[in-house]
């Protein structure tokens, strides 16, 4: 009776380490897909944010153009500061 559970064991531990193999073969193929997915999720997401941020950088490329324009900012200097160039009369020279 051992030795026939010796020879059935000796003849079936191939087997059982191919099955032990082919189990964590499995196992790694799963847990390798899941990992891909999550990254791929987390990387559209990034590249979501980067093209909003891109998108808002236009925005404020534009409003700073518009806002820092000379002319609107002698417009608003005249309308709310009440600033007018100086006349000749009233530029003064200083020489050290």
């Amino acid at each position: 009776m051992i030795q026939a559970l010796g020879m059935l064991i000796k003849n079936e531990f191939p087997m059982l380490i191919l099955l032990l193999a082919i189990l964590a073969s499995a196992i790694t193929v799963f847990y390798t897909k899941h990992s891909s997915r999550k990254s791929f999720v987390v990387l559209q997401d990034l590249q979501h944010t980067r093209d909003q941020l891109n998108e808002e950088w236009g925005r404020l490329l534009i409003e700073q153009s518009t806002w820092g324009n000379p002319a609107r900012v002698e417009q608003q200097a005249r309308q709310q500061l009440h600033m007018a160039l100086p006349t000749a009369a009233n530029i003064e020279v200083i020489k050290w």
